[in-house]
């Protein structure tokens, strides 16, 4: 396991709610075997990539314009390609790895992306990647401390509000992502919960406490205006916690999957 601190290197660069999960997504990777050519499916802006993996990926695959365009500032890819991972505009057996960071659960149809991952991907080949769980929406604080108190209507409210900014489409179970691999072609090897309660707490009330970062962004095009440890060790300290949970986490609210291809 790296000793990089990645809890510093993602805070200092976004909002900390999105960079406590992302560091912690970050250290998983850093054991597994990803042999080259690799395709990051839905690599958006680049940032994850250019944080966490020691080598540039081969290909980056997202459909949105904009921020497949920003990745080309990040350097974490030797080649971009804006389309649906739906409609992979590569030929059979083209790779030999595959990654996919919190990605899956906002397409609808996901089926077809897994489908077309398996046809890319050589046999034997690994893909890994990593979704909220059928814990996610039960663990959100506030629908928790709303179903306490017997207000439970609004808890349901709550829990479809914030999934709906979320963008989530599958907040599912193992079992459910097992079916839907094995029907594309891949076998699930081995899987792990993560991030507990109190950790998708901080990440859940950072939504609300992140409008400075994104006043900052809008006018500095910066989420962090000084992204130095003095200036942030006020959020590094109660989130590091939550970093060095353990894993796995029996309640966590999100999953890393590694499958294999058939």
């Amino acid at each position: 396991m790296t000793d990089k601190d990645f809890l510093f290197i993602q805070i200092r660069e976004m909002p900390y709610f999105r960079g406590l999960l992302r560091a912690v997504e970050s250290r998983f990777y850093q054991d597994l075997d990803l042999p080259a050519p690799t395709l990051d499916v839905g690599c958006g802006d680049g940032h994850f990539a250019a944080r966490t993996f020691p080598r540039k990926l081969d290909v980056g695959l997202d459909p949105w314009h904009g921020p497949i365009h920003e990745a080309k500032t990040f350097a974490s890819y030797k080649g971009l390609v804006e389309a649906d991972a739906g409609q992979s505009p590569f030929p059979d057996a083209a790779f030999a790895s595959a990654v996919s960071n919190s990605v899956l659960e906002h397409i609808p149809h996901v089926e077809r992306v897994l489908a077309e991952t398996a046809r890319v991907l050589r046999p034997g080949a690994p893909f890994v990647f990593c979704v909220p769980n059928h814990n996610f929406l039960p663990n959100l604080s506030v629908a928790r401390f709303l179903d306490r108190i017997g207000l439970r209507p609004l808890a349901r409210a709550y829990r479809a509000f914030f999934n709906r900014i979320s963008r989530h489409h599958h907040c599912d179970d193992p079992e459910t992502w097992e079916r839907r691999l094995e029907a594309a072609g891949f076998t699930l090897e081995r899987y792990w919960h993560y991030f507990s309660p109190s950790a998708l707490a901080a990440l859940e009330w950072g939504h609300y406490f992140g409008l400075p970062s994104l006043i900052s962004k809008k006018l500095f095009g910066r989420w962090i205006l000084v992204p130095s440890r003095w200036n942030l060790a006020p959020l590094l300290a109660p989130l590091r916690r939550y970093y060095d949970e353990p894993v796995p986490q029996a309640q966590g609210s999100y999953t890393f999957y590694i499958a294999r291809r058939k």
